[in-house]
């Protein structure tokens, strides 16, 4: 082959052949061929021989190639090596290998393509179905013991609901606890604070609207995740569907697992936007992998509804853990039916069991009592 004009660099220019190097070994050259290694002119022109092709080749042949540890240490499209002067970037998506620039990356896009995608769901699953250390609600910040499931995610202040949110710090704490700084306050003939900020409450109803409104609105500017959820929750219960989502998108972008969670039901209804499944599922995940089990229970009747039995007992094991009692029923029926190994049910059903001792307490305890008694004298 001729060589093209001057200024040209030391390697040279590429081929538009795609040959074994000049001195490759028979052995190699099936390797060689089946990689499509580049081939490089010399500066003359006179072969086709190259630092870069012998380099490429020899990390092909070598036993550590395989297991992926030689293809990161040279780019995988020209085969150029790293040195001081040219820094390697992996793949960001599934981190097999490396590209010495984004022309590199986009011309051997159309090679890498089946491989990036199938280690891309391999490592999204790894990270999905890996079981979280609690659920997203995580301990209470005074008692520290694990929080339970609420009855509903959207209000921490059912009469129900085991948890209670305070709008003045926007911390989530047990009953238990909020029961015993009552309790205290009453001996004590103490005014009424918030147990974890300590913040005085308002004394009329007026007054604690017009300071949660003024302590939302700070929080909103700040752009709390927790305040933004909120606000989305109370559009949504004014039909403002459209309000609603944007305020649940600008909260999950900053990393809040409930408004994943919501943005889930949404796309999945088409309620305020087009319907879109992929995205249901996409947000459902992302609330799963921050430890919702509500949004876990949901995929696993998704990946049920879609014949992949078990994915869907993978997830349903994952919430039974976090305490989740529908999964556990749901796991309870797969067993029966012969859809759940026998080991994995019973594993699943003593951490269910361990997941919901760990929520109790005799303060917990007498402070539902003390709920339960409130409500039905209100009534």
């Amino acid at each position: 082959m001729n060589g093209g004009s001057g200024g040209r660099s030391a390697i040279g220019r590429r081929s538009a052949m795609m040959l074994p190097h000049r001195g490759c070994s028979n052995a190699c050259y099936s390797k060689c061929s089946a990689a499509i290694v580049p081939v490089v002119e010399s500066e003359s022109g006179s072969g086709i021989s190259s630092a870069v092709a012998v380099q490429y080749c020899s990390l092909m042949m070598s036993e550590d190639f395989e297991s992926g540890e030689s293809r990161l240490m040279c780019c995988a499209s020209c085969g150029i090596k790293a040195n001081d002067d040219i820094k390697l970037k992996k793949c960001t998506a599934c981190n097999l290998v490396k590209y010495c620039g984004v022309k590199c990356q986009k011309e051997h896009r159309s090679k890498h393509k089946r491989e990036c995608k199938k280690r891309a769901a391999e490592l999204r699953d790894e990270i999905l179905f890996r079981q979280p250390e609690s659920s997203r609600l995580g301990d209470c910040p005074i008692c520290c013991l694990p929080l339970p499931i609420p009855c509903d995610v959207q209000k921490h202040n059912c009469s129900s609901s085991p948890v209670i949110s305070m709008h003045c710090c926007s911390q989530v704490i047990c009953k238990g606890c909020y029961y015993a700084n009552r309790m205290r306050e009453r001996e004590q003939s103490l005014p009424t604070l918030c147990p974890y900020c300590r913040h005085p409450a308002p004394k009329t109803e007026e007054a604690w609207k017009e300071e949660t409104e003024k302590r939302r609105m700070k929080r909103l500017e700040a752009n709390d995740p927790v305040a933004l959820q909120e606000l989305g929750v109370d559009h949504y219960h004014d039909g403002d569907y459209g309000s609603s989502i944007k305020c649940w998108r600008k909260a999950a972008v900053l990393g809040d697992v409930v408004s994943h969670y919501q943005m889930s039901i949404m796309y999945r209804e088409g309620k305020g936007v087009q319907k879109d499944m992929k995205k249901a599922i996409y947000h459902a995940e992302q609330a799963a992998i921050g430890g919702d089990p509500k949004a876990r229970y949901n995929l696993g009747v998704e990946e049920m509804n879609n014949g992949r039995i078990q994915r869907a007992v993978r997830h349903h094991i994952i919430a039974a853990s976090l305490g989740y009692e529908k999964s556990l029923e749901v796991l309870r029926k797969h067993y029966a039916a012969g859809c759940v190994q026998k080991n994995d049910f019973a594993a699943a059903l003593r951490a269910y069991q361990a997941a919901v001792d760990a929520t109790k307490s005799p303060q917990r305890e007498k402070g539902e009592e003390w709920y339960r008694l409130k409500n039905h004298w209100k009534c």
